[in-house]
């Protein structure tokens, strides 16, 4: 059957990562062709491309505009213009406020916000030509929540909301839209190597929440998914919080 994403291609980004790989699927379902970004894992990288149709697999470091100049233009040679950026890598570093020197805060805002200014710097020029496009960056409720020891993370998606408005109002008259979604507690396997007791913590995620169920990949990729059709061609500049009613303000 047809999808809704029939003759569209991805780029997503962090596509090796839980939310990632959960995204690629479901852009990939509903029949877009995919380019998976990702860095330094590419056994995990070509057994997902291998699961996909019409999927091709790039390794970048996107902290470095030359890096990402390459893969945008590898991407392009390979599938064509890239219609959907789903700008989703990233990091979650945990350090104490004293202890957040200059070179890690720059090194934060590099993997957290540059690189998604740089992707979507290369990225739009195509689709401002072709009149249509979708720019989806990956925040957290963590930029309106706040959390300990993780200052130059949240500065970083509270700026990447901001470069998200930005891009809605420059990119809008030409047919671009630019949205951005922000999980909350997301169930991904990486949350093992941060949390000492993940059952303690899923009670305490719960009591915040207002439906009773941890947030699943999935949950997130429906939401890329919805903005990157037809449907969604009226929103844009937005921030859509996946996070079961954490933040409700």
């Amino acid at each position: 059957m047809p999808g809704p994403l029939n003759g569209r291609t991805a780029l997503v980004t962090g596509a090796t990562g839980g939310l990632g790989t959960a995204i690629a699927r479901r852009l990939a379902a509903d029949g877009a062709t995919i380019a998976l970004a990702h860095f330094d894992d590419d056994r995990t990288a070509e057994e997902l491309s291998a699961s996909l149709p019409s999927c091709i697999s790039l390794s970048a470091d996107l902290r470095d505009a030359e890096a990402v100049r390459s893969l945008c233009s590898r991407a392009q040679e390979a599938l064509g213009p890239v219609d959907i950026l789903v700008s989703n890598a990233g990091a979650y570093p945990r350090r104490s406020w004293p202890e957040t020197t200059p070179t890690h805060w720059e090194d934060t805002l590099a993997t957290n916000l540059t690189s998604h200014y740089l992707l979507a710097h290369e990225l739009t020029p195509a689709m401002t030509a072709a009149g249509w496009g979708r720019v989806i960056t990956i925040g957290s409720v963590l930029a309106a929540a706040g959390r300990h020891e993780l200052a130059g993370y949240i500065s970083a998606k509270a700026g990447l909301e901001g470069l998200t408005r930005a891009l809605a109002r420059e990119l809008g008259p030409v047919g671009v839209t630019a949205n951005c979604v922000a999980p909350g507690s997301i169930r991904v396997p990486a949350e093992d190597a941060v949390v000492d007791d993940p059952e303690a913590m899923t009670v305490r995620q719960l009591a915040r929440q207002c439906v009773q169920r941890r947030g699943q990949p999935e949950d997130v990729a429906a939401a890329v998914a919805f903005l990157a059709t037809e449907d969604a061609g009226f929103i844009t500049g937005q921030t859509l919080r996946v996070d079961g009613g954490w933040i409700l303000g």
